[in-house]
């Protein structure tokens, strides 16, 4: 990866594409789980997304090996999807965009706070 595509995002572009693709080769029921992880996996990422790159490979992957394998996606995910999108990006108590923000905004109220009263 080089510094424009860094930039622009191009990367991302390509390997959102690339995903989009096997997903597509998945029975609609993997597929329709495929939407949901990614739907429950997006809270996670950081400003660009880079950080779920791996994750996401990861899962389409064990989807396409159960697939494969002809098991049922209920067979591989149970029935707690959130959940399992939890465990893949680091466990139940993983912090979110929302928490990252949510922090950083009281540190800076905080800090104005102080400024104010002192």
């Amino acid at each position: 990866m080089n510094l424009w595509e860094t930039i622009t995002g191009n990367d991302l572009t390509r390997e959102w594409k690339a995903f989009t693709a096997r997903a597509g080769a998945l029975p609609a029921d993997y597929q329709a789980a495929w939407g949901q992880i990614t739907v429950h996996l997006f809270p996670y990422g950081d400003f660009t997304g880079r950080n779920l790159t791996p994750i996401l490979d990861a899962a389409l992957g064990l989807l396409e090996a159960s697939s494969a394998d002809g098991l049922s996606i209920h067979e591989v995910l149970g029935d707690d999807i959130p959940g399992f999108c939890a465990a893949l990006a680091g466990g139940e108590g993983a912090r979110t965009f929302r928490d990252r923000w949510r922090e950083q905004l009281n540190r800076n109220v905080a800090r104005k706070l102080g400024r104010l009263g002192g």
